[in-house]
């Protein structure tokens, strides 16, 4: 959280009851970082800017008891990231921000393991950028820049594909029911952007 400290705490909402209620605290502080459903319904919360500085760590929640444990630790530092869970079930996670510098480093975390990997880089560094688990598998990457590149679960590479007609930070980006992404909005330097575009099977926006 913010309010001036890095919180620990969680809650849950019902939406049966429109309720908030608490739940078990994080083990470390933080904010700017991510988390993301496993298949088990445990969720995975990742790095993130914390009261010591940057964090690298990890925590599964276990939705049954409310209770963190702490897993493996990522092999870098980041914040500013993205975390996707792919078909397999294991997390990519990319890029973020360390010390004012974006960078281009990816991972995988294996939850049947507890266990992270370093998988290729990214060919571009960012950070408030978005990565979309396509229908195909593949991840689609776009963000701090107008480039745009795809990951291959099953040969852990990256290929670059269509750039986007604005470069974007801070936006979102949607895949819908006909496997195209919507990304809207976002930051182009210091403008605040209403344009969406479209990314298409055909690889283009």
């Amino acid at each position: 959280g913010r309010s001036g400290i890095n919180a620990n705490t969680t809650e849950l909402y019902d939406p049966s009851t429109e309720t908030w209620t608490t739940t078990g605290s994080m083990n470390y502080g933080r904010r700017y970082h991510k988390a993301s459903m496993l298949r088990n319904g445990q969720v995975l919360v990742t790095g993130g800017l914390g009261t010591s500085g940057f964090l690298n760590s990890a925590e599964l929640y276990d939705p049954s008891n409310g209770i963190w444990t702490m897993t493996d630790n990522m092999n870098d530092v980041r914040y500013y990231h993205t975390a996707s869970v792919l078909g397999d079930g294991k997390v990519l996670v990319t890029g973020g921000l360390i010390n004012a510098s974006s960078i281009s480093s990816t991972e995988l975390y294996d939850r049947s393991t507890g266990t992270w990997t370093l998988t290729s880089s990214m060919y571009s560094e960012r950070q408030l950028h978005t990565a979309s688990v396509l229908i195909n598998g593949k991840v689609l990457v776009i963000g701090d820049s107008n480039s745009a590149e795809l990951y291959d679960p099953l040969t852990g590479n990256w290929t670059t594909t269509d750039s986007m007609n604005y470069a974007r930070s801070s936006h979102t980006a949607s895949v819908l029911i006909n496997g195209n992404v919507l990304v809207t909005g976002g930051l182009e330097y210091d403008i605040v952007l209403n344009s969406s575009e479209l990314y298409q099977s055909s690889s283009t926006y």
